[in-house]
């Protein structure tokens, strides 16, 4: 005798689901095209790099131009061009130091403002932040008089002393968030073990807050890199950094725009690096604080 079994119910799939799965789809699709946007500049501009003059100062510019390393040659002065060694050093020089110097200001003043607030702390930082308001050309005059009265100008140290002041700021905000989120009993366990300040800071809140410190240092890093005006008003040829390097390519005969693309793309390599290097670290510091 044959038994005929009933064909197994197939389950609806609720409209609410596939409404949130194409909503889904067309919010990754749409973060896919933003990110190409992004990404796009910077592969127009590598290609440009690798172009000859002529080819790269055509309108519209030609994708299937022959390639050749002559902006890359020019930006190192294998032809007998000036060399960017000293600038690059420069830069990561005035950027390292100053960025050393951010953490180690900014650590004990965001662990008083967070965890051992002093009284008054917000007017304390509602000043760390209206420093951020002046523009910085406004105190460029005066920068540039009291450096030259003291001797101080084309000096390296200059840019550590300007790049310190200039990122801890935004250095002591950041990091007074990521502070906040420590549990203060593991504080007080410590203390209760005979621990000082500097070794709390040291051995317990930097390894809590490491994530923070990365995403925060990573900053103020790039933001020192970056930095053109002071390093192209206050320096000239011993303290120059890369991005006041990069100007030399702009002459009175033109625009050498390979030769730029090439430049610029050497001068993002290392914040390139930096960035792909904590790229984890930096993740996760940014989104500590956004979710209690």
């Amino acid at each position: 005798m044959t038994t005929l079994t009933a064909p197994a119910a197939i389950t609806a799939v609720p409209p609410a689901a596939r409404r949130a799965k194409r909503r889904g789809t067309a919010l990754a699709v749409l973060a896919w095209f933003i990110g190409i946007l992004f990404v796009l500049p910077f592969l127009w501009m590598l290609l440009t790099s690798f172009h000859s003059e002529s080819d790269a100062a055509t309108n519209p510019p030609s994708l299937a131009a022959p390639l050749t390393l002559d902006g890359y040659k020019a930006f190192f002065g294998v032809d007998g061009g000036a060399s960017p060694w000293p600038a690059l050093l420069n830069s990561l020089g005035t950027s390292l130091f100053s960025t050393l110097f951010v953490l180690v200001l900014a650590l004990p003043a965001a662990y008083a403002l967070s965890i051992r607030r002093v009284r008054k702390w917000t007017d304390v930082m509602f000043f760390f932040l209206s420093t951020k308001m002046l523009p910085v050309v406004a105190g460029l005059l005066p920068v540039y008089l009291f450096a030259k009265n003291i001797g101080f100008l084309d000096n390296v140290w200059l840019l550590v002393i300007l790049y310190t002041s200039m990122n801890l700021p935004i250095a002591v905000w950041m990091m007074q968030s990521f502070l906040a989120d420590i549990p203060v009993s593991i504080i007080e366990a410590a203390q209760m073990d005979g621990a000082r300040l500097p070794t709390i800071l040291a051995r317990v809140v930097a390894p809590i807050a490491g994530p923070g410190i990365a995403a925060t240092s990573l900053i103020c890093f790039i933001f020192s890199w970056n930095e053109m005006l002071f390093a192209q008003v206050l320096t000239g040829v011993v303290a120059q950094t890369a991005p006041a390097f990069l100007t030399g390519f702009v002459t009175s005969q033109g625009l050498f725009l390979a030769q730029v693309c090439a430049a610029s793309i050497v001068v993002s390599l290392p914040v390139l690096a930096a960035g792909f290097a904590a790229q984890d670290k930096l993740v996760q510091g940014l989104s500590l604080g956004a979710v209690k």
